[in-house]
């Protein structure tokens, strides 16, 4: 029973050495700021996804691109969708070239292009912020409790120096405590992991529809009158 209530996780936890516990803390942190992080992406990956579907469906169902533009641009939303954001800076672009004397159709369209891409840059740095503190923390976080073991159990082998007799219930919870930093290494990388995965793939599939709705909207500005 004794041995059984020294390798409980509470006790484990609060009579660690202190830096196993410092490993423990920092990984501890770490995870919650990485779940955090995994939240506020995940509402905001599917608000992106929702509102780029709902943009396209208003522009491809309404040839009026000036009532689109109009619309788009009194909302004036912070919500509003990347790909809303790529269209009213194109045809912005687009009308303010035009209005310009001496502007051919290659230029034209060249400078719409270049607004587009320039929104395009901004819109995917905002989808893909944080995305690399998941990335770091998927894997570093192995690493640092790994090192929480190694030291606990350099700790345990050093206290076992002194005792002229190893037994289990002498060796077991420096062993188990040293595991447990692994445990909460492996619990921090896992979920960023997943996530991060999962997010740069939703991701590229929002950058492959921006870049398609790109050439699409150019090629329906040269058509126009």
């Amino acid at each position: 029973m004794d041995m059984i209530r020294d390798l409980s996780l509470l006790h484990l936890l609060t009579n660690a050495s202190l830096p196993v516990q410092l490993v423990m803390g920092l990984l501890l942190g770490v995870s919650l700021f990485s779940w955090w992080y995994i939240f506020l992406k995940m509402f905001a990956v599917r608000a992106a996804v929702r509102q780029t579907r709902e943009f396209e469906d208003a522009f491809w169902s309404n040839p009026n691109l000036v009532a689109l533009y109009q619309q788009a641009a009194s909302q004036m939303r912070h919500n509003q969708g990347g790909l809303e954001h790529i269209f009213a800076a194109g045809f912005a672009e687009y009308v303010k070239l035009k209005k310009t004397h001496g502007v051919d159709s290659a230029a034209l369209m060249e400078g719409t292009r270049r607004a587009m891409r320039a929104r395009y840059q901004r819109e995917m740095d905002r989808l893909e912020s944080h995305l690399s503190f998941l990335a770091t923390v998927g894997s570093v976080s192995p690493y640092v409790g790994l090192l929480g073991t190694v030291w606990g159990i350099m700790n345990a082998f050093r206290g076992l120096s002194s005792v002229g007799q190893a037994t289990l219930a002498q060796v077991a919870p420096g062993i188990a405590e040293a595991l447990v930093a692994t445990a909460m290494g492996l619990f921090a990388a896992i979920p960023a992991v997943v996530a991060y995965n999962r997010y740069a793939r939703d991701i590229d599939r929002l950058a492959t529809r921006f870049e398609s709705f790109i050439e699409e909207f150019s090629n329906v500005l040269q058509r126009q009158p």
